[in-house]
């Protein structure tokens, strides 16, 4: 169980080093070719404040990058909603992130058509608007494309 000063610890935490953000990357095994993969993740240089972090959110896994940060990831959806609803509350800089995020991890649950899952495509285009996105290559414009090719999408 958290309380309401850790959530707000968590929320402060992550609107200053952490992110949150959704991609689209090609994958041929799944039904649309693409995968969608969610994260919510919290960086810091010492690891022993993540792996407390972890261990009372009891989500997520740590990650040792070679810059020598430390990322607590979050990436799986019932695990990204459970932290967002709450921190939500308390964010101040990533209230549009967050709030997008929910958005489209609502969305994933009911893609039945490939019109859908453009739909989602292009609501993790607007990441671009709310996050530094310099490495970003797949977007919307090229999973409408591959859809379109592969004749999946309605006329």
């Amino acid at each position: 169980m958290v309380n309401k000063l850790f959530c707000s610890y968590l929320a402060g935490f992550l609107d200053a080093d952490g992110s949150i953000y959704v991609q689209l990357k090609k994958n041929e095994t799944y039904k649309y070719k693409f995968q969608i993969s969610p994260s919510v993740v919290f960086f810091q240089k010492d690891a022993t404040g993540l792996e407390k972090i972890q261990k009372q959110l009891a989500l997520g896994y740590l990650r040792k990058r070679k810059d020598g940060l430390t990322e607590l990831i979050v990436g799986d959806r019932s695990s990204i909603r459970k932290l967002l609803i709450l921190v939500l509350p308390f964010l101040i800089l990533k209230v549009k992130q967050a709030d997008l995020m929910l958005e489209i991890l609502d969305k994933m649950e009911t893609v039945k058509s490939a019109d859908n899952f453009l739909e989602i495509a292009k609501k993790i285009d607007q990441y671009r608007e709310l996050n530094y996105s310099k490495k970003r290559t797949v977007d919307a414009r090229v999973v409408g494309i591959h859809l379109k090719n592969l004749r999946l999408l309605t006329p």
